[in-house]
């Protein structure tokens, strides 16, 4: 899932950063308001993470924002703010969640889970579909009841793919998906972990629809 991470504290955000991307998560790290509300008009995110005390325009103000512009991405809200009246405010502005700092990095960690759950219509932490079954917590696989190591990206593909299954992902939806603004990116990046998953789970797991992108089959007959 791709992550926009608004934290202006540098050793914080570098820190939630690293551990959102070793959680298999692409993230577009940005430290003030301003910037906030450009990558977000600009970019589809899975979750938003923001802070409220930001250089140049105060997180909630953020929120508010692009709650009024129709941008409906779930929000969790990181902040020292502890008051009632501030949880309260963050919440009536359109946030999906709160978390006060300090925190423990798991329970975040648990927390996007949650959130990424109930966007995609999911009540559990484990995902299970013509055989394979995955761990969302522990980042765990088994296919036909053999265990199956993945790597993040394939794990992150993986599970954008099963979200929908029958459902034709595009190429740049994929990518867009998988890979932040920072990350390099080769041309057939995304070729190659879709071939790596084929070798694991079988070529007729992940259908080609040519030139346009790839879905995962809805029905055992599909394969």
């Amino acid at each position: 899932m791709r992550i926009l991470l608004v934290e202006d504290d540098a050793m914080l955000g570098s820190t939630l950063a690293k551990i959102l991307v070793d959680d298999a998560h692409a993230v577009d790290w940005v430290r003030d308001g301003q910037s906030a509300r450009q990558y977000w008009e600009s970019t589809v995110y899975g979750i938003v993470l923001l802070d409220l005390g930001l250089p140049r325009q105060d997180g909630l103000e953020v929120l508010r924002n692009a709650r009024s512009n129709g941008r409906e991405t779930p929000v969790i809200i990181l902040t020292a703010r502890d008051g009632l009246e501030d949880r309260v405010s963050g919440l009536d502005a359109g946030a999906d969640d709160y978390l006060l700092k300090p925190f423990e990095f798991e329970e975040l960690l648990a927390r996007v889970r949650a959130v990424s759950r109930r966007r995609s219509g999911q009540s559990q932490a484990v995902v299970e579909h013509l055989g394979l079954c995955l761990d969302l917590s522990e980042r765990t696989g088994r296919f036909n009841q053999t265990e199956v190591t993945f790597t993040r990206r394939e794990f992150a593909l993986l599970t954008a793919l099963l979200e929908r299954p029958g459902r034709v992902w595009t190429r740049e939806q994929l990518i867009e998906r998988l890979y932040g603004w920072n990350d390099a990116i080769s041309s057939n990046a995304l070729e190659f972990q879709v071939h790596a998953l084929r070798r694991k789970l079988g070529y007729r797991y992940i259908s080609t629809v040519r030139g346009i992108g790839y879905f995962v089959p809805k029905t055992e007959s599909a394969l």
